[in-house]
């Protein structure tokens, strides 16, 4: 099914679909990562945007439920050069079509995204409209310029948790493939995944208390932060100071996230509480948050 990418500025790529069909909008950037693509569609930072991998080679892994950053895909949109719907991995269970339809994220492969990357490193990022269904050049251009962009929008309020839980991590790995979709279970081979305890998951006994402000966490962070030896208490970001001070934390984690730091008034003025009474770190837009509480 064909499929096309119009830019803002009147640029188009067209190319062909894989996983869901339909129409979508979003800011579209690029990201220079040689693997980990379904890392990189399940992290909630990438809420509001259309991703474009500049590797050219893409799905040739499959996907697996390990590993994710969130629960879900967060992009709004997946463009590559050369979707490959045949795949490898031992710890395969799907498709990487498979698992973008499965959870309606629209997929464009076919195009030259050297060509679209250079022009998002000169102009910057812009705003793109992503369709399977309207064809249309200079209706789909229309369509990329009346979106309304990320500047001023909350998108910490799509992904954040809706309550608080604590972090706890399975002490386990796959040992065995599992079974998969219809393009990759060749033969009618059956096959099930055997998790087994792995000795090199073991955590550390917790000796900090963290208390983690969810804008967007990443998986990888709490597992990081867990291997560290801190047991983490994950917060929506709505969280007021004084609940969190309430808990008595060794410390205090902003995370990651997506959109613009300064539609997230609320996040700062907790912040410019929480300053001077507990020790305080910020990845990525918790940094940016940060930032804006010392001016």
């Amino acid at each position: 099914m064909k499929a096309i990418l119009a830019l803002a500025d009147g640029t188009l790529f067209e190319g062909e679909h894989f996983g869901a069909t339909g129409e979508t909008a979003g800011e579209v950037v690029f990201n220079t990562s040689m693997t980990g693509y379904q890392e990189i569609l399940t992290d909630p930072s990438y809420k509001g945007q259309i991703v474009t991998m500049t590797y050219p080679l893409i799905g040739n892994y499959g996907c697996n439920e390990l590993d994710t950053e969130s629960i879900s895909p967060q992009v709004e949109g997946f463009v590559v050069r050369e979707y490959s719907a045949h795949y490898s991995n031992w710890r395969s269970q799907w498709s990487l079509g498979h698992y973008l339809e499965e959870h309606g994220i629209i997929g464009i492969h076919g195009i030259d995204t050297r060509a679209l990357t250079k022009r998002l490193r000169v102009h910057g990022v812009m705003n793109g409209a992503l369709s399977t269904e309207d064809l249309d050049p200079q209706s789909l251009i229309a369509k990329a310029r009346a979106w309304h962009g990320l500047i001023g929008v909350d998108l910490v309020q799509r992904v954040t948790c809706p309550s608080p839980y604590l972090w706890e991590e399975p002490n386990s790995l796959p040992t065995a493939i599992s079974g998969s979709d219809s393009h990759h279970n060749h033969n009618n081979l059956q096959l099930t995944i055997d998790f087994q305890p792995s000795s090199m998951e073991l955590m550390p006994e917790p000796q900090f208390r963290v208390i983690a402000m969810d804008f967007g966490i990443k998986h990888n962070i709490l597992r990081q932060l867990a291997r560290h030896g801190c047991q983490v208490q994950v917060v929506p970001a709505t969280t007021s100071a004084d609940e969190i001070l309430a808990a008595n934390p060794d410390g205090i984690f902003l995370s990651n996230g997506p959109g613009d730091p300064e539609a997230v008034d609320y996040a700062v003025k907790t912040v410019k509480q929480l300053m001077g009474k507990k020790p305080i770190l910020g990845i990525c837009l918790g940094h940016q948050l940060l930032g804006l509480a010392v001016g």
